[in-house]
């Protein structure tokens, strides 16, 4: 049997098709394609297990190009959200740690105020490589927190920590539903892929039956 890369294959149809095979894919329905989507609403890509009856199911009949085509355009679609979702997850990545160690700082000023201490040394970063030391006061129980787009905002102890415990909830939700994302989109990039060289083995097959007949 022969096998060949699915980006081959891809490039192959384009090659020989031209314009009215290009205008044909769009004939073909993301719904003919896939089948089903996640809790987020991302397609699942549908496998070709009998190619012959699928590409029949249509009228006219799909031929090999036509399927190719359409299956190339949905794997390209999932790699682009596939670097969507990497990027989100970057983001994630720095986010959480971020509002982890901004919990742990309100924490421990709440505790120095509720042991009755006045004021916390602190260490802080004024550049790349650049620290310096300041005295924290603690006895007001008030904090600043940068919510970003050039907004800081006065709390204190108990509010700051309620709001950074609300943030650290959604973001912890948000990532995870992110890597299953990913995971999920990966997954139907890889069936894309195996269905473009299975369509086109599968025409290889009827072209060399055809020949011999």
């Amino acid at each position: 049997m022969s096998t060949v890369p699915a980006k081959a294959a891809a490039a192959a149809v384009v090659d020989d098709a031209g314009d009215a095979d290009a205008t044909a894919v769009a004939n073909i329905s993301l719904d003919s394609i896939t089948e089903g989507k996640n809790d987020r609403g991302i397609p699942a890509t549908k496998f070709l297990d009998d190619i012959e009856l699928f590409a029949m199911s249509f009228t006219p009949p799909a031929s090999s190009e036509l399927l190719i085509g359409a299956y190339s355009d949905l794997y390209s679609k999932f790699k682009a959200y596939e670097q969507q979702l990497t990027q989100k997850k970057a983001t994630y990545r720095e986010k959480l740690p971020e509002i982890e160690k901004s919990i742990a700082l309100v924490g421990h000023l709440k505790t120095k105020k509720d042991a009755g201490e006045g004021g916390v040394i602190a260490r802080y970063n004024l550049a790349d490589t650049i620290y310096s030391k300041a005295e924290v006061d603690c006895s007001q129980g008030i904090v600043n927190l940068w919510l970003g787009a050039n907004v800081m905002l006065e709390y204190t102890y108990d509010e700051a920590l309620a709001l950074l415990t609300s943030k650290q909830t959604v973001a912890k939700k948000d990532y995870k539903e992110v890597m299953e994302d990913l995971t999920f989109t990966r997954n139907q990039i890889i069936t894309s892929e195996v269905n473009i060289s299975r369509i086109y083995n599968w025409d290889i097959r009827r072209k060399r039956e055809a020949g011999s007949s």
